[in-house]
């Protein structure tokens, strides 16, 4: 799974990437998308790159007498995610990969993916895998970003990695936002065998208390922190700056307003069925 390399992050991000970015920014599209796919209380689901698990535990409270499983290639992501699942066990999180899914065909009622699907090295493979772990009738649903552009503060975080860390700098967070049009993922739910394919476009608020903590974060607790992990901290920590500096530069005023770094980010969330044999 070469294709998913850079992915496997360790030491403190998975915990920073718990800490700082779920609250600040995955448990809102995790919020919609479980809202979305409306899990029943003895509905059995899947979380799909679950990451650090907000989706599976948002989830289970829902399908409260069901069962709801949690799964990632990322171990240290999965080691946070059983950390603080803090459910006694109610979800199992497992280690597996999403092109070739460790469970029967019809085992669960929903399938939820939240921002992973772009990342996946065959993208049609991994989405019929889903409808085939799919029971009759049952719902899956995914979401992924709209182009980076528009998402302001993390155009302007790309522009500004570029500038200070060269023009491959930004490829990883460039390739969050990969699709381009609503159409794209809704052929490709088609293509699936998914039936009733639905897709809306969605746009949450986010917001931190600065430019430098957005910053600090994305190069810390994020796959990019790759990109200073051999340079000794106080180097880190000046590049952290000059990065957040040409951030604020390149930012519109409105997402500075009273010190804090706030924007829109765009997404595009699918939902769809499974058809009745």
């Amino acid at each position: 799974m070469s294709g998913l390399s850079h992915w496997q992050l360790d030491g403190s991000a998975p915990e920073l990437y718990e800490r700082y970015l779920v609250p600040a920014i995955t448990a809102k599209w995790a919020a919609d998308l479980v809202e979305r796919a409306a899990p029943r209380p003895d509905d059995k689901v899947l979380d799909v790159a679950c990451g650090t698990g907000i989706v599976a535990r948002l989830a289970s409270q829902r399908a409260r007498s069901g069962r709801v499983t949690g799964l990632d290639l990322n171990s240290g992501m999965l080691a946070v995610a059983r950390k603080v699942s803090g459910n006694g066990g109610a979800i199992e999180f497992i280690e597996g990969s999403a092109l070739d899914l460790p469970f029967a065909s019809g085992a669960f009622e929903v399938v939820l993916c939240q921002l992973g699907l772009q990342f996946f090295p065959d993208r049609r493979k991994a989405l019929r895998e889903m409808r085939r772990v799919l029971s009759p009738g049952g719902r899956v649903a995914v979401s992924v970003y709209s182009p980076i552009e528009k998402t302001p503060g993390a155009h302007a975080f790309v522009d500004a990695l570029d500038r200070v860390l060269g023009s491959e700098a930004s490829k990883i967070k460039r390739g969050e936002h990969s699709f381009r049009t609503p159409r794209e993922l809704e052929e490709l739910l088609r293509d699936a065998g998914f039936a009733g394919v639905k897709v809306n476009t969605v746009v949450q608020r986010i917001a931190f208390p600065s430019v430098l903590d957005y910053v600090r974060f994305q190069l810390l607790a994020t796959p990019m922190a790759a990109l200073l992990a051999d340079r000794p901290d106080s180097e880190r920590q000046a590049v952290i700056r000059e990065v957040a500096s040409e951030v604020t530069d390149l930012s519109a005023a409105a997402m500075l307003e009273g010190g804090t770094f706030s924007f829109p980010q765009e997404g595009y969330v699918g939902t769809a069925s499974a058809a009745s044999h």
